[in-house]
């Protein structure tokens, strides 16, 4: 199996979908020797590149963060540039998404979309993995990672074995589907603490924008159609 693997998060190699893909490929890695290219989409300029990567592939994995229930600009960039390859040989396709949303029922929009997609280009597909809850694995403690990444250390062997990705895996990184009731209440009640807010206010600060975490730039009042 030819696997090619591209990453579609505007972080680069920056991103939390980098993370997941080294542990998936961990598990990949200890039942499948090949050497697996994996392709940044963040790196501009190279649609030649990512077109030949395409077509010489037997099996393609896209991974991305989900960006306001949809894909980054790139992946669909990406995907509208090899839409027209002329596939010579069939492929088999499987997307991993991922997010901050701590429920998987954001990306099941995204994951339609995926599937339709597969079926354009004539490929077999092998399903979409959606894991929420991600944005914060890279501060967080290794006793707090420790299941997830054993989870995709898991779903690289299976799919190392079955060129196929593992149903109980994928029904596993799916929870929570819905955030409980009683887990509402309590995410409101550490929302009141200012802890919930307390990774994004500080990437707001890093980057100089706290100040303006509150603006409105198309409200009515602020948006001329002049």
């Amino acid at each position: 199996m030819k696997l090619v693997i591209f990453n579609g998060s505007p972080r680069y190699k920056k991103s939390n979908s980098k993370i997941l893909i080294e542990q998936f490929l961990i598990g990949y890695t200890r039942f499948c020797s090949e050497t697996v290219p994996i392709h940044y989409l963040a790196k501009r300029n190279r649609k030649k590149e990512e077109k030949e990567l395409f077509q010489n592939a037997d099996t393609i994995l896209v991974i991305f963060p989900l960006y306001t229930d949809s894909m980054p600009g790139i992946v669909k960039e990406f995907f509208e540039n090899v839409i027209d390859t002329d596939i010579k040989t069939p492929k088999k396709i499987g997307f991993i998404v991922q997010s901050g949303f701590p429920e998987a029922i954001h990306s099941i929009y995204v994951e339609r979309y995926l599937e339709k997609f597969a079926k354009r280009i004539k490929s077999d597909y092998l399903g979409t993995i959606i894991k929420g809850g991600v944005e914060g694995i890279q501060i967080m403690p290794k006793s707090m990672t420790k299941k997830l990444f054993r989870s995709f250390e898991i779903l690289g062997e299976h799919f190392a074995k079955n060129e196929a990705f593992s149903p109980e895996i994928n029904e596993i990184l799916r929870k929570p589907f819905k955030m409980s009731p009683a887990r509402i209440f309590l995410f409101k009640q550490l929302s009141k603490t200012g802890l919930t807010n307390f990774y994004w206010n500080s990437n707001l600060k890093k980057n100089n924008a706290f100040r303006n975490r509150f603006d409105k730039p198309f409200s009515k009042e602020n948006f001329s159609t002049q």
